[in-house]
């Protein structure tokens, strides 16, 4: 009996409330209008920001499997610490002591990095050039998409010889040009192209694509001029050993270099692991600081609904007056208001989420940007629009349910 009465006044209450909002269609739809973009907002601005995070870290892992990487430490004149790298610390010793004192470790791959102009029948470009040795590729994963890499021979006899990237390859070239056998300038000394790799994807100074691979000997040699490592890439046998490795490669170095106090290392080693969680760590704050952009307009429909409720008990004071002196109860008009309030909310979070959906789908396929919808990005933003519509909607509903009977019927 009590089922059937709460359906029946739920049933009241629903078709008043759709009645009530359909004779002011184009109050009712602009104040919907705000919740639609609030709610279409925090799905994009969320979905751009876990695209982001999630194509980092899939480039991240594409550089290599178990990969530990080490770098030279900032470099100190005077008191003053310049940035991290500028050191000359690493030097050929340590990694040949590496190779044969580090256990469980497949690779190791030495490079000595520069940025230089290159050019080959009048065109010119200006990109990393990493010298390196033949074990670079299974260490970083990197494929040949045509010719070959650079071998042992060609690091003991100095060949100047090199191995593009994709864009490389395309902005000297020409697209899809096989360049193998073509001559290229690299600050201008004359390299043969032995070798195309195939893309990997990336962006800014960390993009493989583009990227002039040399032997590392020449480099040094020809280029840099450096007799220590710019940077070591080492790959682990399995990643459950990768700790032991690090704290293997850390004792060695310490020791070699003459360093007591681990605080103190003249070198850093990063793994994958710490590579994603930073940058995981700075696309969730920069999704969070999106969301909450988004959130603004959000929170600007909320109260675009509390004027607009505002202004119905209004324009229904003596509707409201009529309804309580004839013995209406104080919660079914509280009901009656927060329900239009909540109505509207519902309805413009449900077109909301399908406007965050096709925004998200347009920065994907026209732009470089990517995007990720997911679940918990909808659920979230369809629950702010609904607590939305009940805080913004209680006021003005609290304000028609304690109106005087008597007041409101006189109210012109």
């Amino acid at each position: 009996m009590l089922i059937a009465v709460f359906k029946s006044m739920l049933g009241d209450l629903l078709r008043e409330t759709i009645w009530s909002l359909s004779t002011n269609k184009v109050r009712s739809g602009l104040t919907v209008l705000g919740i639609i973009i609030g709610v279409g907002s925090v799905i994009a601005m969320v979905a751009i920001g876990q695209g982001s995070q999630a194509s980092i870290s899939e480039q991240i892992q594409s550089i290599g499997s178990n990969l530990i990487m080490i770098q030279p430490g900032a470099q100190r004149s005077g008191g003053v610490r310049s940035v991290a790298g500028s050191a000359k610390t690493i030097t050929w010793e340590d990694v040949e002591a590496i190779k044969s004192e580090v256990q469980n470790i497949e690779a190791v791959a030495p490079s000595d990095n520069g940025q230089y102009q290159i050019t080959a029948k009048g065109t010119n470009t200006r990109t990393q050039t990493i010298g390196t040795v033949p074990e670079y590729v299974s260490v970083r994963n990197i494929e040949i998409d045509s010719g070959n890499f650079i071998t042992e021979y060609h690091s003991k006899v100095l060949a100047k010889v090199a191995v593009l990237g994709p864009d490389t390859r395309d902005d000297l070239f020409g697209e899809g040009v096989d360049p193998v056998g073509q001559s290229i300038k690299i600050n201008g000394i004359n390299f043969e192209v032995i070798g195309v790799t195939e893309a990997k994807g990336g962006s800014g100074f960390n993009n493989f694509d583009d990227t002039v691979y040399i032997p590392i000997m020449t480099s040094q040699r020809y280029l840099t001029g450096n007799d220590h490592i710019s940077s070591v890439s080492i790959t682990a046998s399995d990643q459950s050993l990768m700790e032991s490795v690090q704290e293997q490669i850390t004792s060695l170095l310490l020791e070699r270099h003459g360093i007591k106090n681990e605080d103190e290392a003249d070198f850093r080693l990063m793994n994958q692991a710490d590579i994603i969680e930073t940058a995981s760590n700075i696309t969730g704050t920069l999704t969070l600081l999106l969301a909450s952009i988004a959130g603004i307009s959000l929170l600007v429909g909320g109260i675009g609904i509390m004027n607009m409720m505002l202004t119905t008990v209004t324009e229904r004071t003596r509707e409201i007056g009529l309804r309580k002196a004839v013995g209406i109860k104080k919660i079914y008009i509280n009901l009656q208001f927060l329900a239009e309030s909540v109505v509207l909310t519902f309805f413009g979070g449900l077109i909301g989420v399908g406007f965050g959906w096709v925004a998200s789908f347009f920065v994907s396929h026209f732009s470089t940007l990517e995007t990720k919808i997911s679940i918990s990005s909808i659920l979230l933003a369809f629950g702010i629009s609904a607590a939305v519509g009940i805080i913004f909607g209680f006021y003005p509903a609290r304000k028609a349910a304690a109106m005087s009977p008597i007041d409101a019927l006189k109210y012109e």
